[in-house]
This record gives C-alpha cells, sequence and structure tokens, in this order.
C-alpha cells in the first residue's frame, strides 16, 4: 500500500509540474514589462535651470530585439520651461507611450485621450484626442481635429504642427473659426504662474 500511494503522490507532482510548464510555453515575455515604476517623477536640467519635468502614476517598460518602449497607462504630465526657467508649456493625456528605436536611435512620443496643451506664456490651449512629439525635429503634431482657444479667438480643425513648446502651432485644415477684432489696448495680462509680485521698495 505504501509503494502504491508513493507512486500516486510522485504521479501527482509531475502532473502539476507539467500543468504548470504548459502554462509558462503559453508566456508571451513580449507583452510583459522588464520594469515598473510607481509615482514616476522624471526631471532634466541644462546648466541647474529646469528644462523639462515629467510626471505620471505608473509607467511599465518593455523590451525586444528591435524597438524599446514605455507604456503611461494612467496618463502623464510633461511640463516645459523657457531657457531661463520659466514654466512655459504643458502637456497632460489620459494614456502615453515613449517608442525608441534600437537599430537608429530615433525616439518619439504618443500621448492619447483628452489630450490638453497649452502654452501658458502666449495664453494659448489646444485640445485633441492624440498627439505626437518627435524629439528629433524638436516638433509636436496630429492629424486628429483639434480645438485651440487663445486671446485672438476660437480655431477649430484637422490636423496640427508646432515646435515641441507649442509656440507657433498652426491648424492645417481649419474651418468654422473665429477671431477677435478689436481689443481693450489698456489690458495687462500678467502670467500668473510664473508671476512672483511687485517688487517693494526699500
Amino acid at each position: 500500500m505504501k509503494k502504491i500511494a508513493t507512486a500516486s503522490a510522485v504521479a501527482f507532482i509531475v502532473y502539476s509540474c507539467k500543468g504548470k510548464l504548459s502554462l509558462a510555453e503559453n508566456l508571451d515575455l513580449s507583452e510583459t514589462p522588464v520594469q515598473t515604476v510607481d509615482s514616476m517623477f522624471v526631471v532634466q536640467t541644462d546648466n541647474g535651470l529646469l528644462q523639462m519635468r515629467m510626471e505620471a502614476d505608473l509607467m511599465q517598460r518593455f523590451d525586444n530585439d528591435s524597438v524599446s518602449y514605455e507604456k503611461f497607462p494612467k496618463g502623464f504630465s510633461v511640463f516645459g520651461y523657457t531657457d531661463d526657467g520659466k514654466l512655459e508649456t504643458y502637456i497632460i493625456s489620459d494614456n502615453a507611450c515613449h517608442h525608441k528605436n534600437k537599430k537608429n536611435g530615433k525616439e518619439y512620443w504618443s500621448a492619447f485621450g483628452n489630450v490638453v496643451i497649452e502654452n501658458i506664456l502666449k495664453k494659448e490651449t489646444m485640445e485633441t484626442d492624440t498627439i505626437y512629439w518627435d524629439q528629433t525635429n524638436h516638433e509636436i503634431y496630429t492629424d486628429c481635429y483639434v480645438k485651440m482657444f487663445s486671446p485672438d479667438g476660437f480655431m477649430q480643425g484637422y490636423g496640427m504642427r508646432s515646435d515641441e513648446h507649442a509656440r507657433n502651432s498652426i491648424i492645417l485644415k481649419p474651418f468654422n473659426s473665429y477671431g477677435i477684432v478689436v481689443q481693450d489696448t489698456s489690458l495687462v495680462v500678467i502670467d500668473s504662474v510664473n508671476f512672483i509680485g511687485p517688487l517693494l521698495k526699500k
């Protein structure tokens, strides 16, 4: 009886291992992140001055033979600064992805889902569904529907091209837009983000 029980136990262990091995063989490693980071915070500086800041609740890095990429399934925020350290631009979205080609070293970003791009200094805000950031050519662009709000009026259309700081945004196929022709020349615009208050006399 003992020999039969031992043989049954060995057979059960072998069967269990075979079941787990078959599950491991079906696992797709290309869809499994090699690194996961919670509450990601990245800062880029040049000679001590802040150039860029990025924040994300979750980052997942994937890797294969030709491409390395990071996914941000819980969204991300990117803040861009001027050469003298002023906050100029920010981009937020529900989802994002960063690709890097291992063969030619080219990188690009894609952000999608409720994308908002604001140039704080120009008081311009754009809303769209998808945006691409070409780091090689320092350009952001999309072919999707875009809405742009600015002190000069409202524009909408399909397709947009701009530098990466959204300083010269152009809607490629505008329609049903309007502009503000008359403005109050006495209007004083204050940068509420970078404003530090008046200088007091001593």
